[in-house]
């Protein structure tokens, strides 16, 4: 009942001059005799852990720098010859994709031609597997590869700002493919292809690239491709962009590229933990 109510309030509000605002909140400075004391404060409200983090805590101006930190080196080492996870997250979903259909959650499904924004894109991952993957404002917030490979495009998708949490994946129908978010896509470097797909949020400012300017909650509201030529090689571990605050990723792999491995849905992974086998290091194990 209570998760409705929020999904009816949310739907008359501007949630996206609402999570502009939370960004442009985000980035004002703090003074340098409060950090410690706000970002301590915040870490023992959300559970973060700011231990982790690759500075010390009064060398963060602003909330959305400590939001995005990098983290100390060796604190999330990179699985070798695998999918990794590319954030620390909640699992939200797992499965086989079949008839172009994902699973959100218990008995709602949603188009994965709808989320790519691409229906003849999405016949390549039929039979492949997926995963969906939710960071809570306490997690790490940097998205990273999940595998070696090159990245030939990326797609901004504009569209709603719906929370990402349990009540809203449980209320609102096709929620994935109906909020804002960017599509990334990864030629894998021994054969087929992945779609990393971070979605915006309410309250999530931007969702951001490194190797690109595109980013959600644009004020330019229509559809912005990039094709890249040459495509830009990555490996698996590399940062590819950051939340302003947590969100969600989708991950979609042909079966060509390898396997998402079952996940235990509610599980927690860390970014740079196996979460999958390549398609062509499992062959070779196999000889």
């Amino acid at each position: 009942m209570v998760g409705r109510l929020l999904i009816l309030l949310l739907s008359v509000l501007p949630t996206h001059a609402l999570s502009r605002g939370a960004g442009w909140l985000a980035t004002r400075t703090v003074p340098v005799g409060w950090r410690g004391a706000v970002y301590r404060g915040y870490s023992r409200i959300f559970g973060a852990r700011p231990e982790e983090a690759e500075l010390p805590l009064e060398q963060y101006p602003t909330l959305n720098a400590f939001f995005t930190r990098a983290l100390k080196p060796g604190v999330r080492p990179v699985a070798p010859n695998a999918i990794v996870s590319p954030v620390d997250a909640a699992v939200g979903a797992y499965g086989i994709v079949e008839a172009g259909t994902l699973v959100q959650a218990k008995g709602r499904t949603y188009s994965l031609g709808a989320l790519l924004g691409n229906e003849a894109l999405a016949q390549a991952f039929e039979g492949g597997t997926y995963t969906t993957l939710y960071l809570a404002p306490k997690d790490y917030h940097r998205i990273h590869v999940p595998m070696d490979g090159r990245i030939t495009q990326a797609t901004y998708v504009p569209g709603a700002l719906w929370p990402v949490n349990v009540a809203a994946v449980t209320h609102v129908a096709d929620l994935f493919a109906v909020n804002e978010r960017i599509v990334v896509m990864l030629d894998g470097a021994h054969g087929g292809r992945m779609a990393i797909v971070p979605v915006g949020a309410t309250m999530v400012g931007m969702t951001r690239l490194v190797f690109d300017d595109l980013h959600t909650n644009a004020r330019r509201r229509e559809v912005q491709q990039r094709q890249y030529d040459p495509a830009i090689a990555v490996r698996a571990g590399d940062q590819l962009g950051h939340f302003e605050f947590g969100s969600t990723v989708v991950l979609v792999c042909t079966a060509t590229a390898g396997v998402i491995e079952p996940l235990t849905l509610g599980a927690t992974v860390r970014m740079g933990q196996r979460i999958g086998g390549l398609a062509a290091h499992e062959s070779a194990g196999r000889r």
